[in-house]
């Protein structure tokens, strides 16, 4: 962490800003989606209750949209530039959310009932695609040669990002995965949407490949950092702040980084937890459903002992520092680069 970039309060405000300039933006994309997706998507931003009121839910941690307002500063232009790309990065996003929350079978999304439990399977599968679909319209409204260099790195992202959502359940069921596989695999699932977040305003505002890509690649190990440390809380974090269940990870068989650097690791710890890991991938999910908590913090407890909690810590500062890095390969304004710099902090240093 850098002891000279802004301190969290600076981060809060950067944050809040995000928010301010993004929000009306958002809601106002989401209210051309037709009837109930509308109603379904502003529940799922947490906009209203499930009995359609006013409610002020937690909408998430706005890093996203603050890289794409950041990444428009970047390039000598106003925030403001980078609002519909910070709004399309938030409707990509959230389309990963509705889906993913179906095909895992989560129940809670902060602190509350995810859309398929609420509104059924089909609304969660078409609210999702709408989204996606109105993340391409939002962006292709401006310019035209902007917008069009705009939509192919949407496009890219977006396409990088379902290729990591299939890996990640494709190896749920494999009794082994390398680490290489699953850096991969996060790097497309986490850092592809992140990399588009952290370039998508400079490209709005005018900016060339050479910022641009230097800003990209900020993002994708920014990426990789934030998968890292939602690895780690995925299985250690505290409900209360998460939101989801203990052992999240562990009870869906997710291969994330602490389990793979551990059962890729020497010594009696590695080769228990992957006995128990290659039979848990045979077993039914009626069967594991069946496990009480005492089984997972066995688990637990045994990628800690090989290994894999301090690896993926230790993972998490290396792309931190080569997030950084990037940054040194193209002039930036000395207040950007800080509030960039500080947002890699709060990516590294979070509870939930």
């Amino acid at each position: 962490m850098n002891p000279d970039a802004p301190r969290p309060h600076a981060v809060a405000e950067l944050l809040e800003r995000s928010r301010e300039l993004t929000t009306p933006a958002l809601r106002a994309a989401v209210a051309r989606l037709a009837p109930p997706m509308d109603t379904v998507g502003a529940y799922h931003f947490g906009w209203i209750d499930a009995e359609g009121r006013p409610a002020d839910g937690d909408s998430g941690k706005a890093v996203r949209p603050a890289l794409a307002l950041l990444s428009a500063e970047a390039a000598g232009a106003a925030p403001e530039v980078g609002v519909p790309g910070a709004v399309a990065v938030e409707l990509v996003h959230n389309f990963s959310l509705l889906h993913d929350d179906l095909m895992d079978g989560d129940e809670q999304r902060r602190h509350r009932d995810t859309v398929w439990k609420v509104h059924g399977p089909a609304q969660a599968i078409l609210v999702g695609d709408a989204l996606f679909a109105l993340a391409g319209e939002i962006i292709l409204d401006g310019d035209d040669s902007i917008a069009a260099r705009g939509a192919r790195r949407l496009a890219s992202a977006s396409r990088r990002l379902i290729d990591g959502q299939a890996q990640d359940i494709a190896f749920e069921h494999r009794e082994r995965v390398s680490v290489d596989e699953c850096l991969t695999m996060e790097g497309n699932k986490t850092g592809a949407l992140l990399a588009f977040a952290a370039s998508i305003g400079a490209v709005l505002g005018g900016a060339d490949d050479p910022l641009a890509d230097a800003l990209d690649t900020y993002g994708r190990h920014l990426g990789l950092a934030f998968q890292a440390v939602d690895d780690l809380l995925g299985i250690w974090g505290d409900p209360r702040s998460t939101g989801k269940l203990t052992w999240s990870d562990l009870r869906q068989r997710k291969k994330s980084l602490p389990v793979v650097a551990a059962m890729a690791a020497e010594g009696p710890a590695a080769a228990r937890l992957t006995a128990l890991l290659t039979a848990d991938a045979k077993k039914s999910r009626e069967e594991f459903e069946d496990f009480d908590e005492e089984e997972f913090a066995a688990r637990a407890a045994l990628i800690e002992e090989a290994g894999g909690r301090q690896w993926t810590a230790d993972e998490a500062r290396r792309q931190y520092e080569t997030a950084i890095g990037a940054l040194d390969a193209v002039p930036l304004p000395l207040d950007t680069r800080e509030r960039l710099t500080a947002l890699a902090d709060f990516v590294v240093v979070r509870s939930k």
